[in-house]
């Protein structure tokens, strides 16, 4: 059950982000202004290297990513592709969900660049792909015949924020 406006959902999603990039001892900046493109968090630690955070909030159960590139004459797996380039290269996404999260409970969160979410979704649906990311589809759709679920080295953590910042 969707408790949230959309605009809050990315309100509290951003809120979350920083509390946990600062609990791992990153200074987060925070981008002045509505919609901000590219990027809505920057985490900075000693080493002076900036890391641009995209925070995708949902309380569904997944994200719509490449939904907007979706035709008629685009398939699922070329419009992943659009996303993909459309992203900046140096971007991290931290994607918070808060579906099933009681108030006042943690919500879950991952880490992932642009080129894994991307070869991640053309996985969905038996490799014909799908243009939004799922956390968890089977247990939001028990019916499905599809098995979607976010990878587990994409979950928040120290050693994950330290291989995102690596990695560029």
């Amino acid at each position: 059950m969707k408790v949230m406006s959309q605009r809050q959902c990315e309100i509290a999603a951003e809120s979350y982000a920083a509390c946990l990039l600062a609990q791992a001892g990153y200074d987060v900046l925070v981008q002045y202004g509505a919609n901000q493109p590219d990027y809505d968090l920057v985490a900075n630690k000693e080493d002076g290297k900036f890391l641009p955070i995209s925070v995708k909030g949902s309380q569904d159960g997944g994200w719509m990513l490449a939904v907007r590139y979706k035709s008629v004459a685009t398939s699922y797996n070329e419009a992943i592709d659009l996303w993909r380039d459309a992203q900046r290269k140096d971007v991290i996404f931290l994607f918070v969900q808060f579906r099933g999260v009681a108030l006042g409970s943690s919500p879950r969160a991952y880490l992932a660049k642009p080129a894994e979410i991307a070869a991640h979704m053309k996985t969905q649906c038996h490799g014909r792909g799908h243009g939004s990311l799922q956390e968890n589809y089977r247990e939001s759709h028990p019916g499905s015949k599809y098995d979607h679920r976010i990878p587990n080295a994409w979950i928040f953590s120290l050693q994950r924020l330290g291989l995102m910042g690596n990695a560029q």
